[in-house]
């Protein structure tokens, strides 16, 4: 199918609604409330609206740009997170019945443990997360261009930020697409598909139809593929004013390390701002900084089928319900 509508005019309606593919599911953001559908085991759409508490408007100081990006990060992963947790379980609602009964030790410790062991385990598999991020996306590039440095006889130091970045953008690039040749990321993708092109045809005031999604282009500006994107290119000039002003400091292994994850907060700030931009603003700018990210979501968004995008309406047409006044980007 061809992705791109020639001759699209512009949205009629630039929404702030955001979303998420989830396991055999969509989740649908806006500003009063996250709304989750599931395709459950026997065919059926489970469609869960969770109020959700934003912070952000008991304290100004989130809502300042920059920093406003740093809070919107942090509570967009706890929220996915727990959507996606969620989605896991009524994804599979039904299918371990037939398994045999529980010891009393099983019973025993799902009684007295199972909430915080749940929590415990999902904490340590975050922490693990974070530590192989770290170790791909900071560590690595960082000792592999000294290495490379050292070989070169040190001509190379001036352009260390350019290369580590490069390398970042590499290795983001080689995992998403390993990652995605499995089947089950494959289906995740596709939802994340079917979740894009229905933003396009509510944005586009559209009737939300499985017909009207279908015809939407599946590459959206405020994706966050596009957003990761943009982090890795605005890390890689920061770091570079960064190395030229202060050179004494990338010499330092372990101190460059420390700046690297310092300036995270500023990177992301930056980055937020500009995704924001991007979603509300369509010109030469905004299109030729966007062209990365969309390109990427070639790798992160597949082409879904009717039912994934019958999932998305439903995600969809609950989060509008209590949203409609207030989902506009302002």
């Amino acid at each position: 199918m061809k992705q791109a509508v020639k001759n699209r005019k512009c949205p009629t309606h630039k929404t702030s609604i955001g979303g998420q593919a989830l396991i055999e599911g969509v989740m649908m953001r806006g500003p009063k409330g996250v709304a989750q559908a599931v395709r459950k085991p026997d065919g059926t759409i489970d469609v869960t609206m969770k109020e959700h508490r934003d912070i952000a408007k008991k304290y100004r100081i989130l809502r300042v740009p920059l920093i406003r990006g740093v809070y919107g990060f942090i509570d967009s992963m706890i929220v996915g997170f727990g959507c996606l947790m969620d989605s896991a379980e009524k994804s599979t609602e039904g299918l371990l019945d037939d398994e045999p009964a529980e010891s009393k030790l099983d019973r025993f410790i799902e009684k007295h443990f199972g909430p915080k062991l749940m929590t415990a385990v999902s904490t340590i598999a975050m922490v693990i997360g974070l530590v192989i991020a770290f170790a791909l996306f900071v560590w690595a590039p960082t000792v592999v261009t000294n290495w490379i440095n050292g070989l070169a006889d040190g001509v190379l130091t001036n352009f260390r930020a350019l290369i580590e970045g490069v390398m970042r953008i590499l290795i983001f690039i080689a995992y998403i697409a390993i990652v995605g040749s499995t089947k089950d990321i494959k289906r995740v993708f596709r939802y994340h598909g079917a979740e894009h092109k229905t933003i396009f045809c509510y944005e586009y005031g559209e009737e939300l139809t499985v017909e009207n999604v279908r015809k939407q282009i599946r590459f959206h500006p405020r994706c966050g593929t596009s957003f990761i994107f943009v982090v890795l290119i605005i890390s890689i000039l920061i770091s570079s004013v960064i190395s030229i002003a202060a050179p004494m400091l990338r010499d330092l292994t372990a101190v460059w390390l420390c700046i690297k994850i310092l300036i995270l907060p500023l990177v992301m700030g930056i980055s937020y701002e500009f995704i924001k931009y991007a979603g509300r603003h369509d010109n030469l700018f905004t299109k030729i900084c966007s062209a990365p990210g969309l390109w990427m979501q070639r790798l992160t968004t597949k082409e879904p089928d009717d039912g994934m995008i019958e999932v998305a309406i439903a995600a969809m047409n609950a989060v509008i319900t209590g949203n409609r006044e207030d989902d506009a980007i302002k």
